[in-house]
């Protein structure tokens, strides 16, 4: 059966200047994944989001997102950052953020908000379970809590692909857990595309993994064996796997860092 790729990326190479911080990626992901990224800081997973969100040109190579060019296909994309740009004391209410996701740019208040535009609003707090606190303001939640408003103000766009950028780093052990368990619920109507430095935690929700480290080393599967970290961090690296055992994957070596999905 034939699948459509959400995001297409062939023969990609990127970078800043004369800095190429990516070289010869290819990847197709599709409706129902959800892939996690893992990689050394500096190995291009920032700049890989960047490239599909249409904010870095790539230097060669061909990337659509939904068929279209990626400043096209951008309003299909929620996107939650790494880091939030916020005033802890800014008594902005939860629903007000959230709106931020369906606002036009230069249209900064509720009076343009439409019907439509509240439905989605409610609709992204409900899948968050943060509706019953929307109107909550924001220096009144755990750090947790804040994350969901996030994800919800990214929802709030109605998007086919949710990017992440490290959505744990600033939430405790059991907010993290309980993130990547609301991820796996809106994996089951969204492609998800996460970066992540939480290696057991990714591995234990996500359902495919790629190791950024210049070029994506991708095999369209979770586990998570030395040779990937190897291959990804250029150094030894233990690898815990609480028990599981973990599948081994072909070796990056011999042309294959590059294999697709046809």
């Amino acid at each position: 059966m034939f699948r459509q790729a959400v995001i297409s990326i062939s023969d990609l190479w990127a970078g800043y200047e004369a800095d190429t911080v990516l070289e010869d990626v290819n990847f197709d992901m599709y409706q129902d994944d959800y892939v996690g990224l893992i990689g050394p800081n500096g190995g291009g997973k920032t700049t890989l989001i960047r490239v599909i969100l249409g904010l870095l040109q790539p230097d060669r190579g061909k990337i659509t997102v939904m068929g279209a060019s990626p400043k096209e296909g951008r309003r299909h994309v929620g996107y939650v950052p790494q880091f939030q740009v916020e005033d802890k004391h800014f008594p902005i209410s939860v629903w007000d953020v959230v709106a931020m996701g369906r606002l036009k740019p230069g249209l900064f208040s509720n009076t343009f908000l439409s019907p439509h535009d509240k439905e989605a609003i409610e609709k992204a707090l409900e899948q968050t379970n943060m509706l019953d606190l929307r109107k909550r303001t924001m220096n009144e939640l755990s750090g947790g809590q804040r994350q969901r408003v996030y994800i919800s103000r990214a929802l709030a766009t109605e998007p086919k692909i949710l990017l992440l950028d490290e959505p744990t780093s600033s939430v405790d052990s059991q907010s993290s857990t309980q993130l990547y368990e609301l991820l796996a619920e809106l994996n089951e109507r969204i492609a998800i595309l996460l970066i992540s430095h939480d290696l057991t935690a990714i591995s234990t929700y996500v359902k495919t993994i790629g190791c950024v480290n210049r070029q994506l080393f991708y095999h369209h599967s979770k586990e998570i064996t030395e040779d990937m970290l190897h291959s990804a961090y250029e150094c030894p690296i233990d690898l815990i796997a609480h028990g599981l055992p973990h599948r081994v994957l072909p070796s990056h070596q011999h042309g294959e860092e590059h294999d697709r999905t046809n």
